[in-house]
């Protein structure tokens, strides 16, 4: 997922992990010579591009006003006799804008008062379920049963892409509303509920797999034998706090019935965990092991589907 200095948002997907290695070289590679290009001129359109406040939007209007327009352009835009009178209408104008815009109420204030509703996409999970008083996610187990219901047999479940723009219309249905009923016939696509569930756990600031565990499963996927990596996995499983372990123990319970139907949806362990893996876990800062990293984060989500009895069960189990 990559945001632009201007705002804008675009989602690049793939299964294919060389695929996703060369967009990330590419788009590094252009980022790091647009740098290098940066010059004095530039400055200007920079400060046009970044994302700036109301205040700098308006305090920049002095700016662009002084600036000398060619000569051809001030008969078609602006005749540039104002009188004294006018300029003092606007620094009027714009000093009320600015009062007004200072005493704008935070956004706390407008969800206290229940005029912004807490978002549920981009909100930690711990959050989520703290204000839904559960310790798994409403919309979670929403799309889950829709999926179960309807999907289990459909081609490459999870692995297909719905349509993009359907999926955010959900995601912001989901943000807005408290009642959603997925079997209604917007989203009838099974695809959109799959990538709108995929893009929720994409979303989450710190992964359903906690940042200051990222290298213990690392390391643990890394041991070679396979009855003490089990046991290893299992045990950081057990420490993840509650949220976080009831919502993965739903979210692997629902993926190993996906992977049953694998000879009808051909969706396998392996299939699984290329598509979850670097939406469930990674580290907080990516380095240059990303090729790495994102084998360790297949065979971990593939592991765990293979021996979810063993990792989620019982100690008598």
């Amino acid at each position: 997922q990559i945001t632009t200095v201007s705002g804008n948002e675009f989602l690049l997907q793939s299964d294919i992990d060389f695929l996703i290695l060369d967009w990330f070289h590419a788009i590094k590679n252009a980022i790091d010579r647009l740098s290098k290009e940066r010059s004095c001129t530039s400055r200007n359109l920079e400060f046009k591009l970044r994302r700036s406040s109301s205040i700098e939007l308006l305090n920049s209007l002095d700016i662009e006003s002084k600036e000398p327009k060619p000569e051809h352009r001030k008969s078609l835009i602006f005749r540039l006799n104002y009188s004294a009178s006018d300029t003092n209408d606007r620094n009027r104008v714009k000093s009320r804008l600015k009062k007004f815009i200072s005493r704008r109420p935070s956004l706390k204030t407008l969800q206290d008062k229940g005029l912004i509703k807490d978002q549920i996409f981009g909100s930690h999970l711990h959050v989520v379920c703290e204000h839904e008083k559960s310790t798994v996610p409403q919309f979670v187990r929403l799309c889950i049963k829709a999926v179960e219901r309807r999907g289990l047999d459909v081609d490459g479940i999870y692995r297909v892409s719905g349509n993009l723009a359907t999926i955010q219309k959900l995601r912001f249905v989901v943000n807005q509303e408290e009642k959603l009923n997925l079997d209604d016939s917007q989203w009838e696509d099974i695809h959109v509920v799959t990538g709108a569930l995929k893009m929720f756990f994409r979303e989450l600031p710190e992964p359903l797999f906690p940042y200051c565990f990222f290298e213990q499963f690392v390391e643990a996927i890394k041991i070679q034998d396979n009855a003490t990596r089990i046991k290893s996995i299992r045990s950081l499983v057990k420490k993840l706090p509650r949220p976080n372990y009831d919502t993965m123990k739903i979210l692997f319970e629902h993926l190993k019935k996906i992977a049953a139907k694998e000879s009808v949806n051909l969706m396998s362990t392996q299939s699984l965990g290329i598509v979850f893996g670097p939406t469930l876990l990674r580290p907080e800062k990516e380095t240059g092991n990303m090729a790495v990293h994102m084998l360790y984060q297949n065979q971990i989500v593939e592991l765990m589907l293979s021996e979810y009895s063993k990792i989620f069960g019982s100690e008598e189990d």
